[in-house]
């Protein structure tokens, strides 16, 4: 394959978050395969990638969400019209109008049009609702990044679901690997892991390590992603036993026994393959995009309606387990060539059409 211009767009460059994370590794991954790959972004966060060519438009204010979207949508339309690139694939990871590919991270937002009609009548449902469409109208293709997004898009909008393509999940990057060893019998370390602790679960996660603390009075739960002060309040009737860990843009995987991800809703959930990586066990919630990768030699698989006790159960049994959690592979080099041919085949139907 020859040498491709690609031109990726998301508003925070930088692994400091999920979505970003993937965008991060995988405009990394492209400039290794030797394509040319730029950036625009609103920020980066973290030091600028060596042979990334990074454009900065300017940090906009986050609320109303709606109005960020537009605002950076303009100026990056804006910013293409004064620095065209014919050449260039358009990769976007925001909600645009000008791109020839879009990976969708998360469920849409159309998921709003199953409450009742007078909860609908809002300027920022509309906006939101318009953003969305134009996003998923606009390109050759659209990426979901796993099976259940790409079910959630095909349902809300059917009449572009012809432009879906086959999930591309996120890859890991191999870290330190989970020991085997033996959990104490009134032990075991749960982690957590989530920035957005509330959507992810963290509130269930205490109820269900703390009824586990009868049986296990020493089991501690591990806390990875918010500001402690965010969420010491759901810790006011511990003795201990927690540890607020704080972000970090890599999770200690291998002190966890155990990881706990209750979530809500979750796209994808990126921790859950990570921890697989690391060979750490894994409970979580049925509506985690990464369910479909979560065998029975993995972990456990819950609805969210199960019960502290089911969950509680769940955790026990990822205790007591004798036989090592097989590692997950999936490679940041594969997640890139997979886009790799998705880039060609909108470059190929281009040349076509000349």
């Amino acid at each position: 394959m020859s040498q491709l211009e690609l031109i990726h767009v998301v508003r925070r460059y930088g692994p400091v978050g999920g979505m970003e994370r993937y965008v991060w590794e995988l405009t990394r991954e492209l400039q290794q395969l030797g394509h040319r790959v730029s950036v625009i972004c609103e920020r980066c966060h973290v030091e600028k990638p060596t042979g990334i060519t990074v454009y900065e438009l300017g940090e906009i204010a986050p609320r109303p969400r709606w109005l960020g979207l537009l605002r950076f949508g303009r100026r990056v339309a804006r910013f293409l019209a004064d620095h065209p690139a014919p050449n260039s694939v358009i990769h976007s990871h925001e909600r645009l109008g000008i791109h020839h590919i879009t990976t969708f991270h998360g469920p849409p937002f159309a998921t709003v049009l199953d409450k009742p009609w007078w909860r609908l009548i809002s300027l920022r449902i509309a906006m939101q609702l318009f953003l969305e469409r134009r996003e998923l109208s606009t390109p050759r293709f659209v990426v979901p990044n796993s099976r259940f997004i790409k079910q959630s898009i095909a349902h809300y909008y059917p009449e572009l679901a012809h432009q879906l393509t086959e999930p591309i999940v996120p890859g890991v990057v191999l870290g330190v690997l989970r020991e085997p060893r033996r959990v104490p019998p009134d032990g075991g370390i749960v982690g957590f892991v989530g920035k957005e602790w509330q959507r992810k679960g963290l509130p269930w996660a205490v109820q269900v390590v703390a009824a586990l603390r009868r049986t296990r009075p020493d089991v501690q739960l591990h806390v990875v992603g918010p500001a402690a002060a965010e969420v010491a309040h759901l810790f006011a009737d511990w003795q201990g036993g927690y540890k607020l860990l704080g972000w970090s843009d890599q999770a200690p995987y291998a002190a966890f026994d155990v990881l706990l991800h209750p979530a809500k809703a979750e796209p994808y959930g990126m921790v859950i393959s990570e921890a697989m990586a690391a060979k750490v066990p894994v409970v979580i919630s049925d509506v985690c995009g990464a369910a479909e990768h979560v065998g029975s030699a993995s972990g456990t698989v819950l609805p969210l309606s199960a019960s502290l006790d089911a969950w509680g159960n769940a955790l026990e049994q990822q205790f007591s387990r004798s036989e090592p959690v097989p590692p997950f592979e999936r490679s940041w080099r594969q997640v890139a060539l997979e886009y790799v041919e998705l880039y060609a085949a909108i470059l190929n139907s281009r040349l076509n059409r000349q």
